[in-house]
């Protein structure tokens, strides 16, 4: 379960230090360089639960503190410190670009073990015009999903403040209490020509694998916005098959084939943001069969759903308050199984330079199980990030 968290949890948008990359122009090409580092002291302290929590129960001192009653870490908020390289160009009437981002971790359990390990996030092509549209190959995000985490304010941040993430990895934000992880996928997608304010974005995604299904068909994602001047409103699909059959079969037994979960994970979004002066407001819901709680069905068939609410205030020209909340929920479950994860925040977020923003946070994350128990984690962190 905690591998699988951790894998989950890893996070980061090439978009966001593209916007203050440094541009190298070379013939026909340009080539960008961006990136970001950031570090948040995050110190959390668990409540005892009221009985057993069970399944990824985000509150739980377990994955919150450690084990611990409380714990401490200094290390990455939502993203993680990250290199972002990419490459233009025009050809024969094309446009036709490339991107590769790498992540790292800024916190060990270890002060000797080597900080090596390297999280590719995104390695694509893109090729197209505004005739056709553009087509991507490669690795990248998926569609659902990932409007809402980048329209959440703890993407600067810390949020969901888990200590079994932070350490080798990244904070949660809102993943698993309000938001499903986007994802990352081999994937070919298609991106049609603007169409004005309307985009329309379809996706077939390598298949994943999860609790031990498998599947011959690829996922099929499909994401609509429509966007406007302070304003944007979104409509995301995703669905794909599931079947353990296969590895039950090892078994060699006909209980354990018959037994064996077959369903298809199908899962609607709707989601709207809109700023009016200074006045920030999202709101997004998402729900379906094998949705899971971080990552496309880690639950199984358990139809669950999210929602996820915030609003923002520009105070001055360089401070920004806000205050976030999330919870994701199971519809079916009994005893000690997780009925829900639920995260709110409250932010100062500061500009110093435009470069470099100085971020204060307030959370809390509250798990609750079947049977009435739960358990509570409140946290405080404090830091900054950096993008160039």
């Amino acid at each position: 379960m905690k591998m699988k968290l951790i894998a989950a949890a890893a996070f980061a948008v090439a978009a966001l230090p593209a916007a203050h990359a440094v541009d190298i122009k070379a013939g026909d090409w340009t080539v960008s360089v961006g990136g970001n580092i950031n570090a948040f002291y995050t110190h959390s302290s668990c409540k005892e639960p009221s009985g057993t929590v069970g399944g990824t129960a985000l509150g739980d001192a377990a994955l919150a503190c450690g084990g611990k009653d409380s714990s401490t870490v200094i290390g990455n908020g939502l993203l993680p410190s990250m290199l972002s390289v990419g490459a233009k160009t025009q050809q024969s009437g094309y446009d036709i670009g490339a991107t590769i981002g790498m992540g790292v971790a800024t916190a060990t359990n270890s002060a000797i073990g080597q900080n090596n390990v390297v999280d590719v996030r995104h390695a694509f092509v893109t090729f197209g015009n505004a005739d056709m549209g553009t087509v991507k190959l490669g690795r990248d995000y998926g569609m659902f999903g990932l409007t809402p985490v980048l329209s959440d304010m703890t993407l600067l941040g810390v949020g969901a403040a888990t200590k079994a993430t932070q350490n080798g990895r990244v904070s949660l934000g809102h993943l698993g209490a309000g938001q499903v992880y986007p994802g990352t996928y081999g994937q070919i997608a298609y991106t049609a020509p603007s169409m004005g304010a309307l985009t329309v974005d379809v996706g077939l995604m390598s298949p994943v694998d999860a609790t031990n299904t498998s599947s011959d068909t690829p996922q099929f994602q499909a994401r609509a916005t429509y966007a406007g001047q302070g304003y944007k409103a979104w409509a995301s699909v995703k669905s794909q098959q599931f079947d353990a059959r296969a590895a039950a079969a090892a078994t060699a037994t006909t209980a354990a084939v018959t037994a064996a979960p077959k369903f298809t994970m199908n899962a609607t979004e709707l989601g709207a943001s809109v700023t009016s002066g200074p006045l920030g407001l999202v709101a997004t819901v998402q729900s379906g069969k094998g949705l899971g709680i971080l990552a496309d069905a880690d639950q199984g068939d358990i139809k669950t759903s999210n929602a996820f609410l915030q609003g923002t205030y520009q105070a001055t020209d360089k401070a920004k308050v806000g205050l976030s909340w999330g919870r994701s929920k199971n519809d079916t479950g009994a005893g000690t199984g997780l009925k829900s994860n639920a995260n709110v925040t409250a932010g100062l977020y500061y500009s110093l330079t435009k470069s470099l923003t100085l971020v204060g946070e307030l959370g809390q994350t509250t798990s609750k199980a079947f049977s009435g128990a739960s358990a509570k984690q409140s946290s405080v962190a404090f830091g900054g990030i950096f993008f160039f």
